[in-house]
């Protein structure tokens, strides 16, 4: 999706990505089929491209910086993505930059584990420090001697255990920065998840203008802390006194933005192409009300029927495998504002 929107603007797109059919390479002009640590792609992507990014946070920090060392810039950096890849260092940076999120404590052993639940309150939620995404490596643990159990469940790696958010509903709110430092954010989108996985985003979310306000200020203060060039998702959790906690950061384009497609005056996608090339940053207001559903698995056979819906529209990825859980596709459902 984000090259079909440069190719939208003129621009030619280079995928580099270990994938020999990824999606992207059907609708790019090149694709290296290398690891993105591969040197040899590293100097060929620099070699061929005026500026790099990422669609997926999991890259190496490394191979960013890598290519910054063979003279092309990279955005977003490499500092916000080895950030992002550790749920300790990202909650430590966002409340540094004044973006608070639950009480947290890190654990390298079983027993830290279960002094960190003590600590807060009992119940707890432990993740895996580095990857894991759409629910896998996290668990609940409801005391701390559960928490030792979840730690070696989940392979005896480090770990971030987290108190448990008094949330009345998921948030997140989509926001760009440009290299001039330009920051534009898109109306907040409402979330709903189920086993770890979102399944529908209702946007503009029925939030007041002080909420709103509240949530593009925690958006600013991440941009500009991280000197982030590109859109960011940042995730939310609205608290019942209707104070503001953020969940985790994702340094791309990213998943509840999807709305904006066919109900923002400007998408993510090319909002993000705009910001890393150096572009003016559109406008982000809403032109419809959408909800987003993601089609997983064998959901993707739904495609004709919802076809047939004219409030329909359709955005199929082209993934050659449908497995359980795995996001094949969206469909934005549009109504007016």
């Amino acid at each position: 999706m984000l090259a079909l929107a440069a190719g939208r603007l003129g621009l030619d797109v280079v995928i580099l990505d270990p994938e020999p059919d990824c999606p992207a390479a059907r609708v790019s002009a090149r694709h290296i089929a290398a690891h993105y640590s591969d040197p040899t792609a590293l100097a060929t992507l620099a070699e061929l491209c005026g500026v790099v990014t990422v669609e997926f946070e999991n890259v190496p920090a490394g191979a960013l910086e890598a290519l910054i060392g063979l003279g092309v810039p990279v955005a977003p950096g490499p500092r916000a993505l080895a950030i992002a890849q550790d749920r300790v260092d990202e909650k430590t940076f966002l409340n540094a930059a004044g973006a608070p999120t639950v009480a947290f404590a890190a654990a390298g052993t079983a027993e830290e584990a279960a002094r960190a639940a003590a600590d807060l309150g009992g119940r707890v939620l432990i993740k895996t420090r580095r990857e894991g995404y759409d629910g896998k490596g996290q668990a609940w643990a409801a005391s701390p001697e559960a928490a030792a159990a979840v730690f070696r469940d989940l392979g005896g790696r480090p770990v971030i255990v987290e108190a448990p958010a008094a949330f009345r509903r998921e948030l997140s709110v989509i926001a760009a920065r440009n290299w001039a430092g330009m920051v534009a954010a898109f109306p907040l989108a409402e979330n709903v998840h189920e086993n770890g996985i979102l399944r529908r985003s209702t946007a503009p979310a029925g939030v007041d203008a002080k909420t709103a306000q509240r949530a593009e200020d925690i958006a600013r203060k991440v941009l500009v802390g991280l000197d982030y060039v590109g859109v960011a998702g940042i995730e939310l959790f609205e608290l019942e006194d209707g104070s503001l906690r953020v969940n985790e950061i994702a340094p791309r384009v990213h998943n509840s933005g999807h709305w904006t497609q066919d109900g923002a005056a400007t998408d993510q996608f090319e909002q993000h192409i705009r910001a890393v090339a150096g572009w003016p940053l559109g406008p982000t207001h809403a032109t419809a009300r959408v909800e987003m559903t993601n089609l997983l698995g064998d959901e993707v056979l739904q495609l004709p029927a919802l076809a047939a819906d004219p409030a329909c529209r359709l955005h199929v990825y082209g993934k050659r495998e449908a497995r359980a859980g795995r996001k094949m596709a969206h469909v934005n459902r549009i109504s007016g504002l």
